[in-house]
C-alpha cells in the first residue's frame, strides 16, 4: 500500500470515467495511480466490454487460475489490469432518477472522460455544453477514434483500426525483397490504445494546471488516430522534406546497425544495437575474444557507421556466429559490459522473474475477494517524495454504489434502495448479449 506521509500529486481531483476497453481506462488509471479519485461509471445493461460476459460459457479469457467463476465480470484480467485505483458506480444514463445522480456527480467532479463514438454523449444529453453548464470549471475529454469533427467524425474504430490508419502498420513487418510488394504486418497489439490513453492523461494534467491559473475548464478532443501518428515523426518528416516513402525494416533501424540474433537454445534471441564508433569497438572486442574474425577493426566494410549500416547483413552473420554459442542473457551481459546496448528477447514467463524488475518492485500483489491474490504490473514511475501506488484494487461491478450515492452525493438510504429496486443501480449485469 502507499506511504501516506505526503499528499499524492492528484489527491483531491475527482475524475468521472465513462470510458471502456483500453484507451480511456488506461489514461484514467494513470490518473488514479497519481492519486485522483477515479469513479468508473457503467450501466448494468452495458458494462465495460472487457469485463467479459455476465455468464461465461467457458473458461476462455484471462481468469485467475484459468477459472471464469460464477461472476466472471469481476475476474477478467483485462479489466482488472486497467482499472485499479478506481471506484465503480452503476448508473443508467437513459433513465431518471439516475440521470440526476450523474448530474450531481458531475457537479462535484473535475474531469469527465469518455471514449465513445462521436455524438454518443450528445445524444444522451451530456455533451460538453450540458456538462459545462453543470460544472463551469469542468475538464471534458472525448476520445473517439476519428475525433469529434471532420467528415469521418461519425465513423467507429478500435485500436486495430487506428493502428492501420495512423500509418504505423505501413512500416512494420519484414522488409520486402527486391521486386516484391510490401506486406504490412499488424502490430500484434492495439498500440494506439495505450498511446492515446497516455496522451489523454498528459492533456488532463495540462488542463488542470491551466485551470489552477485561470479558473477555466476545458474541452479536450483527442482522436486516437492522430495520437498514434505522433510515433511516425521521422517517417513523416522524411516524406515531407525528401519525398521518400518509408518501408518496413523488420528488426533493423533506419540509420544504425540493429538486429535480433539467434542464441543457443530453442526460440532464444538477443537484440543488439551499434550506434557509434565506441560501441562498434566494444562489439568487435567481444567478437574477437570469442574467436570471431580477428580483422574486424581493419575491415573496410565496417570502417564507418555508414559502411557498417550498408553491410549490416554481413556484419549480422558474424554477430550471430558468436551469439549462437551463448544464452540470450549471457550474450547481453557480455555486450553490456563492453558498452554495447543489448538485451535478451523475453517472453512473459521470463519477464515475470526478471531480476531488474523484481529489484525495483515492479510487480505489485493485488488481492480481492473474487480474484484472490495475484501480481500485476506496477506504477510506471517512482517518486520518493510523492509516492504513487495501489490505494485500492480493481473494483467489482457496482462495488461502491452506496458510498458514492449516499456518502458523496447525498442520497438517503431509502432513495438509494429505490434506485436499486428499479434496476437502475446494482451489482449484477442484466440483458448482456452473448455476442
Amino acid at each position: 500500500m502507499t506511504d501516506r506521509a505526503e499528499q499524492m500529486p492528484l489527491e483531491g481531483v475527482r475524475v468521472v470515467d465513462l470510458s471502456i476497453v483500453w484507451a480511456g481506462p488506461h489514461g484514467t488509471r494513470l490518473l488514479g495511480d497519481m492519486g485522483a479519485d477515479v469513479i468508473k461509471v457503467e450501466a448494468l445493461t452495458r458494462m465495460d466490454p472487457i469485463r467479459g460476459r455476465a455468464e461465461a460459457k467457458s473458461n476462455e479469457g484471462i481468469f485467475p487460475d484459468g477459472e471464469a467463476g460464477e461472476r466472471p465480470f469481476n475476474r477478467h484480467g483485462y479489466f482488472n489490469e486497467r482499472n485499479r485505483n478506481k471506484r465503480s458506480l452503476t448508473l443508467d444514463l437513459k433513465a431518471e432518477p439516475t440521470r440526476e445522480a450523474f448530474r450531481r456527480l458531475v457537479a462535484v467532479s473535475d474531469v469527465v472522460l469518455d471514449n465513445f463514438a462521436s455524438g454518443v454523449m450528445e445524444r444522451l444529453g451530456f455533451g460538453y455544453e450540458a456538462l459545462h453548464a453543470i460544472q463551469p470549471r469542468l475538464i471534458v475529454v472525448q476520445m473517439p477514434s476519428f475525433g469529434t469533427t471532420g467528415p469521418e467524425a461519425g465513423y467507429r474504430g478500435f485500436g486495430a483500426t487506428n493502428d492501420q490508419l495512423s500509418g504505423l502498420v505501413s512500416v512494420t513487418g519484414y522488409a520486402p525483397k527486391p521486386g516484391e510488394p510490401v506486406q504490412p504486418q499488424n502490430l500484434g497489439i492495439n498500440a494506439s490504445d495505450p498511446i492515446a490513453g497516455a496522451h489523454a492523461a498528459v492533456a488532463i494534467l495540462a488542463a488542470l494546471e491551466r485551470r489552477r491559473r485561470t479558473g477555466q475548464g476545458a474541452f479536450i478532443d483527442l482522436a486516437h488516430r492522430e495520437s498514434a501518428t505522433r510515433l511516425l515523426g521521422y517517417e513523416v518528416l522524411d516524406y515531407t522534406l525528401n519525398g521518400r516513402i518509408a518501408q518496413p525494416r523488420g528488426n533493423g533501424h533506419r540509420s544504425w546497425v540493429q538486429g535480433v540474433y539467434r542464441c543457443a537454445g530453442e526460440e532464444a534471441w538477443v537484440t543488439v544495437s551499434i550506434r557509434s564508433d565506441a560501441e562498434w569497438s566494444g562489439l568487435a572486442g567481444v567478437l574477437r575474444a570469442g574467436g570471431i574474425d580477428e580483422g574486424l577493426l581493419v575491415d573496410a566494410r565496417f570502417a564507418t557507421g555508414l559502411r557498417r549500416w550498408k553491410h549490416q547483413m554481413a556484419l549480422g552473420a558474424l554477430i550471430e556466429q558468436w551469439t549462437v554459442t551463448r544464452s540470450p542473457r549471457g550474450a547481453a551481459e557480455e555486450l553490456q559490459a563492453a558498452g554495447v546496448a543489448a538485451a535478451p528477447v523475453q517472453g512473459p514467463e521470463e519477464y515475470f522473474v526478471d531480476p531488474q524488475m523484481r529489484a525495483r518492485d515492479w510487480w505489485l500483489a493485488i488481492e480481492t475477494e473474487e480474484t484472490g491474490r495475484h501480481e500485476y504490473y506496477g506504477i510506471s514511475w517512482k517518486n520518493r517524495r510523492r509516492p504513487g501506488g495501489v490505494r485500492r484494487p480493481f473494483p467489482a461491478l457496482g462495488e461502491h454504489n452506496a458510498e458514492i450515492l449516499i456518502d458523496l452525493l447525498g442520497y438517503s438510504r431509502g432513495e438509494y434502495e429505490s434506485m436499486v429496486g428499479a434496476g437502475l443501480v446494482g451489482t449484477d449485469p442484466r440483458d448482456v448479449s452473448d455476442d
